[in-house]
């Protein structure tokens, strides 16, 4: 069901199922206009045309967004500037000036979009008893996903999940032991990197990592930022050191006894749901517990506009953004321990204020400062 996920705390203020499929229902997918760089909307997870885009199975919430995006390299955009400008030179007797390029560009681009292929991606979300997890490897492509699920139910709080010891002293832990913890056990692939200026990094395939040359770099200050592990010999995945599970994979005898009829959908998330429910507990309870940040026992606010007062806490995300070079959501909100939403406002205020770039259909944005 799910390959990866990146989770995130709900606040406890749950809506009803069918005002779930209404307020997703206003932000339905349609493909891209002719002249649309892109667009996202949800869709039916199951697959049916017309379907529900809410899918309950045994209290078990699953979503689905589509985004369609247009296939446009700047080289042919550029190439189709120049066609133009060499036209009107020709005609005139003249080169076209720089203001007048930027608006070949502009037509340039909307010719070319109405012809140019599309590229469509889906990404799927499970939502549990204040749970969100995110089949996603990139916080951008999160960021897309929760800013829809937000704008369709703005009463909605997120934040990721944290735990009170990080992954980073969790798998260090587990592999100078060379043991996994409780239920866990270390697989054979793995990635060490040093903190230091060298920025090196060690990467293990299929190799054993209860060593002693796995334990010296350990004791060298290297920190370990992936470890493959299966819980309870039922599900395998790599943990990172951001608390994302990739390369999520349910064992053979977890799925025994699935159906194979037009019901293996349902059967697919009662089992997998089910599984990796047991899985975030017993990982989150290893890592100390969780970390819930004040954030979500605040009422949601309306994002700031130019002429309010920014957050106490604008100045430390400029920093945070300006040190790692990436205007992220997720970024923000990990570093400085706050809630999804509040972290959203943050980067809309930087967005005001010219600091970043508006957000793309990918979740992603530019930055248009100078970096630390």
């Amino acid at each position: 069901m799910l390959k990866n996920m990146i989770l995130f705390r709900c606040n406890s203020d749950f809506i009803p199922l069918d005002a779930m499929e209404e307020a997703l229902q206003r932000s339905a997918f349609t493909a891209c206009g002719a002249t649309q760089h892109s667009t996202a909307g949800w869709v039916p997870p199951r697959g049916h045309e017309h379907g529900a885009l809410v899918e309950s199975i045994a209290g078990q919430w699953i979503l689905q967004l589509k985004t369609e995006q247009k296939i446009l390299p700047a080289p042919v955009v550029k190439r189709r500037v120049e066609e133009m400008a060499k036209a009107i030179e020709q005609q005139t007797g003249r080169k076209p000036g720089k203001k007048e390029r930027k608006n070949l560009k502009e037509e340039a681009t909307l010719e070319l979009l109405s012809k140019a292929f599309t590229r469509q991606t889906t990404t799927r979300a499970w939502m549990t008893h204040g749970l969100l997890a995110i089949d996603a490897t990139t916080t951008s492509r999160a960021d897309t996903l929760i800013s829809l699920l937000v704008e369709a139910v703005p009463t909605l709080q997120l934040s990721l999940l944290q735990t009170q010891d990080s992954p980073v002293a969790g798998m260090t832990m587990w592999l100078m032991d060379g043991v996994g913890p409780g239920e866990f056990s270390i697989d054979r692939d793995g990635e060490i990197k040093a903190v230091d200026e060298t920025k090196s990094v060690v990467r293990y395939q299929r190799h054993q990592l209860d060593t002693e040359e796995v334990r010296s770099h350990l004791v060298a200050g290297m920190q370990p930022t992936k470890l493959a592990m299966t819980f309870s010999d039922r599900v395998s995945f790599v943990l990172t050191d951001s608390l994302q599970l990739r390369r999520i994979a349910l064992l053979d005898l977890t799925m025994e006894g699935r159906s194979g009829d037009e019901d293996a959908f349902d059967a697919d998330v009662a089992i997998a749901t089910a599984e990796l429910k047991k899985l975030i507990d017993a990982l989150v309870y290893q890592l100390g517990g969780e970390f819930v940040p004040p954030v979500l026992e605040e009422p949601a606010s309306p994002a700031p506009h130019h002429g309010d007062e920014p957050d106490p806490i604008y100045d430390q995300a400029v920093q945070v953004v300006r040190t790692h070079g990436k205007p992220s959501i997720s970024l923000v909100q990990r570093h400085l321990r706050i809630g999804y939403n509040r972290a959203a406002r943050l980067l809309e205020r930087m967005e005001i204020e010219g600091l970043v770039s508006v957000m793309k259909s990918d979740g992603s944005r530019e930055l248009r400062m100078a970096t630390a």
